[in-house]
C-alpha cells in the first residue's frame, strides 16, 4: 500500500510539471551521419544574360549615280560605326543589287581601323580603296563613307586614312579636314525614299517617307502590283521644294487579294510635259 501511494505522487508531480511547462519539442530525428558544426550555404542562382537587342541602323549605296540609303538590323554590339563599315564594305544584297544598288567602292577594300575624337572619326582602309581614282569613284566612295557614319550622333565628319597615311587628295577631290555630309549634298537625289526599305514585307498602308528636292514640292507616289499594275496613287507635298530639299511622308491605303511582289514607285511629274522623271522604284512584298 505505501509502495502504491509512492507511485501515485510521483505521477502526480510529473503531471504538475508537464501541466506547467506546456508540451516540449521532439527535437531533430537521428541520423546516421555525423553533424556539422555549421550548414554549408546555397550559391544563389547565376542570372541569365538579358537577351541581346536588335538595331538598325544605315548602310549607303549608289543608285543611278546618287546616293541611296538602305538599312541592316543586327544585334547590338560596341562599335557600331565599325561594323556599318564593315557592312558598307561588304556590298548590297543579291536583293538590292536587283534594285539597282551597287557601290562604288573598290572590291576587297577592308577596313584597318576606326577612332573617334571630338566628333570626327578617323577611318583607316587598305591600298584597295585607292586602287581606282577616277572622279567619280573617289567622290562616290567618299560620300557612301561619310554618310553611313555620320548617321550616328557622336560623329559630324570624317577624316581618311590608307594603309595608316592621311589621305588628302583622292581622283582629283582635295580632303582639307574632316568631310562632312555638307561636302557631298549635291551627290543626293532629287528623291530619296528611306521608307519602306528594299524587300520589305509591308502591311496597309504602308508608310512611305524620304527626302525631296522638286518642283513645287510635289512628291508622287503610286504602289504596284506584281504584274506591274497600278493599285492605288496619290501625292504628297515635301516641307521644301524647288531648290531646297524638304522631307515628307504619308500613308497610302492599297487593296490586293493575297499576298504578293510589288513596289513603291516615287516620282516627280515633269513640268515640261507631265513624264515621270527622277523614279524611285522600291520592290516590296505586299500583305493582303
Amino acid at each position: 500500500m505505501k509502495h502504491m501511494i509512492a507511485m501515485l505522487a510521483v505521477l502526480t508531480v510529473l503531471t504538475a510539471a508537464c501541466a506547467e511547462g506546456g508540451a516540449k519539442p521532439l527535437g531533430p530525428a537521428p541520423s546516421d551521419q555525423p553533424s556539422s558544426p555549421s550548414s554549408t550555404p546555397v550559391s544563389p542562382e547565376t542570372p541569365s544574360p538579358p537577351p541581346a537587342r536588335d538595331f538598325t541602323y544605315e548602310v549607303w549605296f549608289n543608285y543611278d549615280g546618287s546616293l541611296f540609303v538602305t538599312h541592316r538590323t543586327e544585334a547590338f554590339v560596341p562599335g557600331v560605326g565599325a561594323l556599318s563599315i564593315e557592312s558598307l564594305l561588304e556590298g548590297p544584297t543579291n536583293a538590292e543589287s536587283a534594285a539597282g544598288l551597287h557601290s562604288e567602292i573598290q572590291p576587297g577594300t577592308h577596313l584597318l581601323g576606326l577612332t573617334i575624337d571630338d566628333g570626327v572619326a578617323t577611318v583607316n582602309l587598305d591600298h584597295a580603296f585607292t586602287s581606282q581614282e577616277t572622279p567619280a569613284i573617289a567622290v562616290g566612295s567618299l560620300s557612301q563613307i561619310v554618310y553611313t557614319l555620320t548617321q550616328f550622333d557622336s560623329i559630324d565628319g570624317v577624316r581618311f586614312e590608307v594603309d595608316g597615311t592621311p589621305l588628302t587628295n583622292f581622283g582629283g577631290y582635295e580632303m582639307d579636314g574632316a568631310q562632312r555630309r555638307s561636302n557631298f549634298a549635291d551627290q543626293l537625289p532629287f528623291i530619296l525614299v528611306q521608307d519602306p526599305h528594299i524587300g520589305e514585307r509591308v502591311s496597309n498602308p504602308v508608310h512611305i517617307s524620304g527626302t525631296a528636292d522638286v518642283f513645287e514640292a510635289v512628291v508622287s507616289i503610286a504602289i504596284l502590283d506584281r504584274d506591274g499594275k497600278v493599285i492605288a496613287s496619290t501625292f504628297t507635298m515635301a516641307t521644301c521644294g524647288t531648290g531646297c530639299r524638304g522631307t515628307w511622308e504619308t500613308d497610302v491605303a492599297y487593296d490586293v487579294a493575297e499576298n504578293q511582289r510589288g513596289a513603291i514607285h516615287v516620282y516627280e511629274v515633269s513640268a515640261m510635259d507631265g513624264s515621270e522623271i527622277h523614279v524611285v522604284d522600291i520592290p516590296v512584298t505586299l500583305t493582303a
